[in-house]
């Protein structure tokens, strides 16, 4: 066998054994269908408003609405999901719809899909700026359909309950771990779109302060507009207080320049790694072995003191259990720490390992010299990466049923350090 295919076999079984714990085949494709009118008026089902900013380009099939494929435009779209009772579903999970029409009671379910031009996309964001007048702007990682992303983002705000106007920014991701190289073009090809979208939210007159969480592949890319935006403009502006970063999938050694060039009058940062994170492994392996921001450990140096000097939090939660098998989504998976951490952060309070108890609980460690995320963000991510897009998955269901139980321990060498 040609030994140069060896990282690219533990790469691909890797993925499959992923696969094959992540539970998702059989997920209907097109669910951004709308419900029938007054589907959502049953007791205990919530509503959750969002706009959604895309470089996607429009999708023909009706329930999908963009592709993973770039437009040289970006569009803009409101869209209202319902959420089921609190009574049938887990805090920090998606209950996706199992078929194309959605039962609202016990799943995810579309109520209202209008594209808006950019003169009513400005309408909308006044009309639902809550008494704080804060914005909170989610990008989604690598491997995430669009329908992936707007559900997710719905759920990151209800079960947070934080008290912003919910943005979306959505690139063009084919929703496939063979596309990794793909997505990170289109992560650079969005660059210029993300930084006009935050510099518009800046300048509106309403708007009294941004944060901005990112995911995965998505912090490059948010990272990048903000490092533009200082080029450009000679600083971040000064709405845009907070960034946050979760499962950071971002060369170190990048990450320290993009920083520096930020200037003195930056955002907070807060970091959420997980040395464990097997998805992040994966990418360092194929990224020239390169520690990815997301899973270092910030106890040793240089980090330690590289975080402290710049003011950066970083919450460890590589003792934290969850139910991700990449432990690449362990806040999602974890009810009680979307809960206890999105409420401390919604509220404007400092998050340490002492005053909330996460030491003990939760393995977290917090450093840096501020000490806190600020009062509009969230922590609840995304959780366990859909590792094959739906056509994959028909492809190779049979094969990883087979071929999970014979890889057993050299699957879990490949995935682990």
């Amino acid at each position: 066998m040609d030994k140069s295919a060896g990282p690219f076999r533990c790469i691909v079984i890797a993925a499959l054994l992923a696969a094959a714990l992540s539970g998702c085949a059989g997920r209907p494709e097109g669910v951004l269908v709308p419900a029938a009118a007054g589907a959502a008026e049953t007791k205990g089902i919530s509503k959750v408003d969002v706009l959604v900013a895309t470089t996607r380009r429009p999708s023909e099939t009706p329930g999908v609405l963009f592709s993973g494929e770039r437009d040289k435009t970006p569009s803009v779209t409101e869209i209202s999901v319902s959420i089921p009772p609190d009574s049938v579903r887990k805090i920090g999970e998606v209950q996706w719809p199992k078929k194309i029409v959605a039962d609202p009671t016990k799943e995810f379910a579309t109520l209202s899909v209008t594209p808006l031009s950019p003169q009513r996309a400005s309408e909308w964001l006044r009309g639902n700026l809550p008494k704080s007048r804060r914005v909170m702007v989610f990008v989604h990682g690598f491997n995430n359909r669009y329908d992936d992303a707007v559900y997710r983002f719905a759920q990151i705000v209800h079960d947070s309950g934080t008290d912003v106007a919910p943005v979306l920014f959505t690139w063009p991701s084919r929703g496939s771990i063979f596309a990794y190289n793909y997505d990170k073009e289109s992560t650079n090809y969005s660059r210029d779109a993300l930084e006009d979208m935050l510099s518009r939210l800046s300048k509106d007159s309403q708007v009294s302060e941004v944060t901005i969480m990112a995911h995965s592949m998505g912090s490059w890319l948010t990272v990048e507009a903000l490092r533009q935006m200082a080029i450009r403009d000679g600083r971040v502006a000064p709405k845009i207080t907070n960034v946050i970063l979760a499962s950071p999938d971002l060369d170190v050694d990048v990450f320290t320049n993009q920083f520096s060039a930020l200037g003195p009058k930056h955002p907070k940062f807060t970091l959420f790694v997980s040395r464990d994170d097997r998805a992040l492994n994966l990418s360092r392996r194929i990224s020239g072995n390169i520690d990815r921001l997301g899973q270092v450990d910030p106890t040793v140096e240089p980090y330690r003191t590289e975080f402290e000097k710049a003011g950066i939090t970083v919450l460890d939660l590589t003792a934290l259990k969850g139910n991700d098998p990449l432990n690449h989504g362990k806040f999602a998976s974890s009810p009680d720490v979307v809960k206890l951490i999105g409420n401390r952060l919604i509220a404007g309070q400092e998050v340490t390992d002492s005053d909330v108890g996460l030491g003990e609980r939760l393995g977290a460690v917090a450093l840096g010299t501020a000490q806190t995320v600020g009062s509009a963000a969230s922590v609840a991510v995304s959780t366990p990466i859909s590792i094959f897009d739906p056509r994959t998955r028909r492809n190779y269901a049979e094969q990883v049923d087979r071929f999970g139980r014979a890889i057993g321990n050299t699957a879990e060498s490949a995935i682990v350090p």
